[in-house]
C-alpha cells in the first residue's frame, strides 16, 4: 500500500471533494483521482462515490478511514524516531561508572530537555565504526591511532585527562600512603582482570607498565567491579588502578583506599568522537558543553600515542 495514496485518501475524505484535496496537497485533481483509483485497486473495494456535490465515502471507505489515519500517524512517529532533533542523541560510554559517563550526566543536567540514549559498546574500533555508520552519534574513547587513520569524516577532540589512583585494601603495604610514585609500583602485585587485549584501555595500561617498569596481572576470570573490590579489600598483597573520577561504592567494612599517583601523575586521555556531517542539534550542544582538555602539565604522563 503506497503511503502517498493513503494520505491522498484522507485528504479527500476530509475535504469531501477531490478538487479541494488537490489544492490542499499541492497536486492536480487528476493526480488525486489516479492515487485514489490505485488505492482502490490495491484494496479491491470502492472508497468513494461521486456525487453532484463532490465525493462521498462508501461503507468500505468509512471503515478504512480510521485505519488510514493510524497509518499516517505511525509513519510520522517512525520518521520522527530517526529525525535529527526529534530522536534521542545516541552516545556510547564504556561503563556507566567512569568519568565520561559523569560528563554526560553533567550535560544532561545542563540540558534536561535533551533526550539521550546511552549505550555501552566494547572496544574503540567497534565504537568508531558505529559512529561512522551512524548507528551512534558519538562515543567517549581513548584514541590510540592518529587522526589520519580514523575513517573519513570522523572527528575527535580530547575532552578530559583523568588522573589515575592506586586502589588497595586496608592491609596493603601502601594503604597508609598519601601518594605513591609509579616507580614504586614495581615492588607490588598489580591486578586488573578487566583489561582485554586489543582494547584502548589495554593499550594504555601496557604503555603505562612499560614506561615505569612494572607488570600488570590480567588473569581472570573477570566477575565485574564489585567482585574485584571484594578481592582487593581482602588481599594484603594485591592492588589495582582506578580513574580519579570513577564512581565506586563499597561496604564500609571493606576499608578500601584510593591513593593518588604522583611523580609523575598518569593521565588517562578521554576523547569525544563524532561524525563531522552529523546534523543532530543535541550533538552540537554536547560538543559546546565539553571544554577541551588543557595541555598536560610537565609533571604528568600520558602514552606517546595520545600526544
Amino acid at each position: 500500500m503506497e503511503l502517498g495514496a493513503v494520505r491522498t485518501f484522507v485528504a479527500a475524505a476530509d475535504a469531501g471533494q477531490f478538487q479541494e484535496a488537490a489544492v490542499d496537497l499541492g497536486v492536480s485533481q487528476q493526480a488525486v483521482s489516479k492515487r485514489i483509483a490505485a488505492l482502490e485497486r490495491d484494496l479491491g473495494v470502492r472508497l468513494f462515490t461521486r456525487t453532484a456535490r463532490g465525493a462521498r465515502l462508501t461503507t468500505d471507505g468509512q471503515a478504512f478511514l480510521p485505519h488510514a489515519r493510524d497509518l499516517l500517524r505511525a509513519a510520522e512517529r517512525a520518521a520522527a524516531s530517526v529525525r535529527p532533533g526529534h530522536r534521542a542523541l545516541r552516545v556510547d560510554v564504556i561503563n556507566p561508572r567512569i568519568a565520561p559517563a559523569g560528563l554526560l550526566r553533567e550535560f544532561h543536567r545542563a540540558h534536561p530537555g535533551t533526550a539521550l540514549d546511552v549505550v555501552t559498546l566494547f572496544d574503540a574500533d567497534s565504537a568508531v565504526e558505529a559512529v561512522r555508520s551512524g548507528a551512534i552519534d558519538a562515543t567517549f574513547r581513548a584514541v590510540t591511532r592518529p587522526a589520519d587513520r580514523l575513517p573519513e569524516g570522523v572527528e575527535t577532540a580530547r575532552v578530559l585527562d583523568e588522573p589515575l589512583q592506586l586502589l588497595t585494601g586496608p592491609g596493603h603495604a601502601l594503604a597508609a600512603a598519601r601518594t605513591v610514585t609509579p616507580a614504586e609500583l614495581a615492588r607490588h602485585r598489580l591486578w586488573m582482570p578487566t583489561i582485554a587485549a586489543g582494547t584502548e584501555w589495554g593499550a594504555f595500561y601496557d604503555a603505562f607498565a612499560e614506561a615505569f617498569g612494572f607488570t600488570i596481572d590480567t588473569a581472570g576470570p573477570n566477575f565485574g567491579t564489585d567482585a574485584l573490590l571484594e578481592v582487593i579489600a581482602e588481599s594484603p598483597g594485591l592492588a589495582s588502578f582506578v580513574g580519579e573520577q570513577t564512581r565506586l561504592v563499597w561496604p564500609a567494612g571493606q576499608g578500601l583506599r584510593r591513593i593518588g599517583l604522583r611523580g609523575p601523575v598518569p593521565l588517562y586521555p578521554h576523547s569525544l568522537i563524532w561524525r563531522a556531517d552529523n546534523p543532530h542539534p543535541a550533538l552540537a550542544a554536547l560538543r559546546a558543553h565539553l571544554s577541551p582538555a588543557p595541555p598536560p602539565a610537565p609533571a604528568t604522563w600520558t602514552p606517546a600515542w595520545s600526544r
